[in-house]
């Protein structure tokens, strides 16, 4: 499992999906920059997550709330107070650690030994707050003091009024939000599974009280089934319930999306019902009044509100783990050769179609050149001239190109091309007039 680990980290970088942000200074822990691919990737994911939870639903809309907001939001939001991680400091390398996760590496014994160096004494454990600090304006003192907002979920609370009354929303709808979240993590790593700057895609969908049960075993359902969907695996996926100890200040219940990750079983994505808390403590806190009128009851409310909530970085890195392999394939000489396969669902594939030239003849590029200009509107593309045909074959294999073009001498004698499928490598000889209508019925 270490070994798959390594090898997409490895391709990730190659093949410009991530990179170690500033690099060239030795980088910055935890941070990383994305390449085109990993631009490309990201833009679907959060497309596919767009699409099924506001585009094709009725009852949910989307906001943009501003990453750093009213510190009196996160004091409403109980986050200064409660925001924070148990850290345990190394006696021995002065090694600083978040004691939960320390206590999942026990050994056998039951002893905790540091990861740095193998001491086992450590500090007494003291809580340090995970929120991103800044200033406002020229002067740092206690009255400029802002924040890196940790979550989204707050911007959708304190516009909750505005936006269902400019929406013309009634009970049930939701308010989703694609943006930036920053965590000062004790222990980021793993790639991009835990970082302090990373991107979420989350939704506080607004229910009547006493409805909320039913809602929330709705999204828990409806979570999961958008990542099968999607071609992950459906035994590396698990629903892990909280128990009553583990919930959150603001939650009646919460569920885990978990998958199995290299470094084991880990939270994927977040379902929980966060009751009326945050409306409520921003009423309390504001003044303002955030109750929701029911028409039909003749009786005003606060909402109760479901949260399902998922990082974009994180679900791209299950998106990669899950699809990655390794194939042996026969070759024209009899034999097998191997290719690394990216089997990314195809709504997901960064490029969508790679067309090559079977060579740089210059009475062939032209050919190519034209097919390609046909491509390229309708979908992210690439044009690939360098090397031998089968190399560029294992090129979009690698980063999961659903299809590839080859135009070849005949194409210009018959004004047709050849399209290669990636997972099963079948080729379809068809008509250039016909290209762009193919493929879009089999993207």
């Amino acid at each position: 499992m270490t070994d798959l680990m390594e090898a997409v980290t490895s391709l990730a970088k190659r093949r410009g999906i991530a990179f170690q942000s500033a690099e060239i200074y030795g980088g910055l822990r935890s941070s990383w920059d994305y390449g085109p691919l990993g631009v490309e990737l990201r833009r679907n994911i959060r497309n596919a997550w767009w699409r099924a939870n506001v585009q094709l639903r009725d009852d949910v809309v989307g906001v943009e709330a501003a990453v750093i907001t009213s510190p009196k939001v996160w004091q409403a939001s109980g986050h200064l107070e409660t925001f924070h991680d148990p850290l345990v400091e190394c006696t021995n390398c002065h090694q600083r650690f978040r004691e939960d996760h320390l206590q999942l590496s026990a050994n056998a014994d039951g002893i905790v030994l540091c990861p740095n160096c193998g001491g086992a004494e450590f500090t007494e454990p003291k809580q340090f707050n995970l929120m991103l600090k800044t200033f406002l304006g020229p002067i740092e003192d206690d009255d400029a003091i802002a924040y890196l907002r940790p979550e989204t979920a707050q911007g959708m609370f304190v516009n909750f009024p505005a936006i269902q009354a400019v929406a013309r929303k009634k009970l049930p709808f939701g308010i989703a939000q694609v943006g930036k979240s920053f965590r000062n993590e004790i222990t980021p790593g793993n790639f991009i599974f835990r970082t302090r700057e990373f991107e979420q895609m989350e939704m506080e969908f607004f229910v009547e009280p006493g409805t909320d049960d039913e809602w929330f075993a709705y999204w828990v359902e409806r979570r999961m089934n958008w990542y099968l969907d999607l071609g992950v695996s459906k035994e590396k996926l698990r629903l892990r319930p909280h128990e009553t100890e583990e919930l959150a200040h603001y939650a009646k219940a919460a569920t885990d999306v978990e998958y199995e990750f290299p470094f084991g079983w880990q939270e994927l994505e977040g379902i929980a019902n966060r009751t009326d808390f945050d409306l409520n403590a921003h009423q309390a806190a504001s003044g303002e009044d955030l109750t929701y009128f029911d028409q039909e009851k003749e009786e005003r409310y606060l909402p109760f509100v479901i949260e399902p909530a998922v990082g974009v970085d994180r679900a791209l890195l299950t998106f990669l783990l899950d699809a990655y392999r390794v194939e042996e394939v026969p070759t024209a000489k009899g034999d097998t050769d191997k290719r690394t396969v990216l089997g990314l669902h195809r709504d997901l594939a960064p490029i969508k179609v790679a067309v090559l030239p079977l060579s740089r003849n210059e009475k062939l590029v032209p050919e190519a050149r034209r097919v390609h200009d046909l491509v390229k509107p309708e979908w992210i593309t690439q044009y690939d001239d360098a090397g031998a045909i089968g190399r560029r074959y294992r090129r979009q294999d690698e980063v999961g190109t659903p299809f590839c073009v080859t135009v070849d001498f005949d194409s210009l004698d018959d004004a047709q091309v050849t399209v290669r499928e990636r997972d099963s490598m079948a080729q379809e000889r068809l008509p250039i007039a016909n290209l762009v209508a193919y493929l879009k019925d089999q993207l």
